[in-house]
């Protein structure tokens, strides 16, 4: 692997950098399976606030949610950053990362989150690491039916390996039945990256509605996902709340087919980050259409 690619993957950004955690997290495991089990023990994912003990959580595995005070709230726009995160778990308790915190002191985050702890952590260790934005099948969650949902994953560079190998902490204990496969060493096909599901669906090869983001789906949440991506692919996670100004219904609704290929060159040169690597550079630091955004108060 290009040393300069693993470098830009070693770095940290805004959104992953642990600031003056970064000694503490280093005596956290180095294996990446103990590790990520490790954080997720710490994290309640929003749906399972929501759905209380049933469903994935019928046998408790993410702990008691009639622990949780009644005025718990999703706090993904509360603790944008890794760092604030982890602050705030050792702010509750002051052991940080364990595996008997209680219910109520656990973070209410979603995938992004999970991902941005964990990308923070293995860059802190050392470790390449990157977010990935773009679609699962695999939950075992009974409100999004037979599609495919937007999801965050990482990918870190396994040095004995020489590869990059596709983990997905927040879903590794909430797998739908009948799905075999190790979410800590995941096979190409099962996460659905989301530049190849935009080309699928231009192709004629997928149908856009697979493809969900409650309460859309289509297309729209495909370049969603894609933009995010993008941005993730260049070190930059982007919160929920912003996007780049093609994405925007209005915007979205009147786009060109001269628009369409522009997105799908970029979905191109997506499908291998690597191998383009130098290509998506360059759209990064010349093109204000991908990289400008709006949403939020900007």
């Amino acid at each position: 692997m290009n040393k300069e690619i693993l470098e830009h993957y070693l770095a940290t950004s805004l959104f992953t950098d642990l600031g003056l955690y970064k000694d503490l997290v280093k005596q956290l495991p180095d294996d990446v399976r103990k590790l990520g089990l490790l954080v997720r023990k710490n994290l309640i994912h929003p749906s399972t606030m929501h759905f209380g003990n049933t469903g994935t959580n019928i046998d408790l595995r993410f702990g008691d949610m009639t622990e949780l005070p009644w005025w718990r709230q999703r706090e993904d726009d509360n603790l944008a950053t890794a760092v604030a995160m982890v602050a705030e778990l050792y702010r509750r308790d002051s052991r940080g990362f364990v595996n008997n915190r209680k219910v109520a002191d656990k973070l209410v985050v979603s995938c992004r989150h999970t991902a941005l702890v964990m990308a923070g952590i293995l860059k802190a260790k050392g470790v390449p690491v990157r977010v990935r934005a773009g679609f699962a099948s695999y939950f075992d969650e009974v409100e999004f039916g037979d599609v495919s949902s937007d999801h965050y994953i990482n990918q870190y560079w396994n040095e004995k390996e020489k590869r990059w190998t596709t983990i997905d902490v927040d879903g590794c204990m909430s797998i739908k039945h009948g799905f075999t496969f190790d979410p800590f060493d995941m096979s190409d096909g099962i996460f659905h990256f989301s530049a190849k599901a935009w080309l699928d669906i231009r192709e004629g090869k997928a149908d856009a509605n697979y493809f969900v983001n409650k309460p859309e789906r289509g297309l729209i949440v495909v370049v969603w996902a894609l933009m995010h991506d993008f941005h993730c692919l260049m070190n930059n996670e982007i919160i929920y709340l912003h996007y780049t100004a093609l994405e925007s219904f209005k915007r979205f609704e009147k786009i060109t087919e001269e628009e369409l290929k522009k997105i799908d060159n970029l979905a191109q040169l997506m499908m291998n980050p690597d191998e383009n690597f130098v290509a998506l550079k360059k759209i990064w630091e010349e093109d204000k259409e991908f990289r400008l955004l709006k949403g939020g108060l900007i």
